[in-house]
């Protein structure tokens, strides 16, 4: 059976690693797993500490702009809708 870890597990034990205060082999023994996955939660952290400080301005404004690109959409819908009822009303 596979036993599943939290992320705040994950990143405590590899933060633990990290520090390089214990042997892989104590950590392990410590939190009762196997050092295998000790070293692959440290190299995970390693790997992807970079996204921590990613720029998240720029993924909002572009949430922004399709936002607004959809309500211009929809004002457009409106206003064609409203031209057609005219037009109709003009003719007769």
């Amino acid at each position: 059976m596979k036993k599943q870890h939290s992320k705040e597990f994950k990143s405590k034990v590899a933060l633990e690693a990290l520090r390089e205060q214990s042997t892989l082999a104590e950590i392990a023994g410590k939190y009762d797993i196997h050092p295998n996955q000790v070293t692959l939660w440290k190299n995970r952290l390693i790997s992807d500490a970079h996204e921590l400080f990613a720029d998240k301005r720029g993924k909002k404004k572009e949430d922004n702009k399709e936002e607004l690109l959809y309500s211009q959409i929809g004002q457009l819908q409106v206003e064609l809708n409203w031209l057609k009822k005219k037009s109709k009303q003009l003719s007769l």
